[in-house]
């Protein structure tokens, strides 16, 4: 019988930061290969689907840095973790951090 390996905290998060990076780079294709196409990103604007969150990285960065940090899993079930963390970020031309909670199933 073969099973399935259960991905670790550091996995998952390595795999978010790969999104992240792809913010810092203006790196559409490179954010558009980590998510599903069956992505929902929820927002205190609304919803958007995986070629809506990519599309802003086709004019560049999104971001000019990043950290991640409070990261927690939870198993919803098996094979399906819920990772959490907080990032703090900075757009382009902004001055000052913004820091949200962001929740990845």
């Amino acid at each position: 019988m073969n099973t399935i390996p259960t991905p670790s905290l550091p996995l998952l998060l390595s795999l978010e930061e790969g999104v992240w990076q792809a913010f810092v780079a203006g790196d559409a294709d490179a954010d558009a290969a980590l998510l599903d196409d069956g992505f929902v990103g929820v927002y205190a604007s609304g919803f958007s689907n995986r070629d809506e969150h990519v599309a802003p990285l086709r004019a560049g960065p999104a971001a000019v840095r990043y950290q991640l940090d409070q990261a927690r899993l939870v198993w919803a079930a098996p094979g399906a973790g819920l990772l959490s963390y907080r990032a703090q970020w900075l757009r382009p031309n902004a001055e000052q951090e913004e820091t949200m909670y962001i929740s990845s199933l």
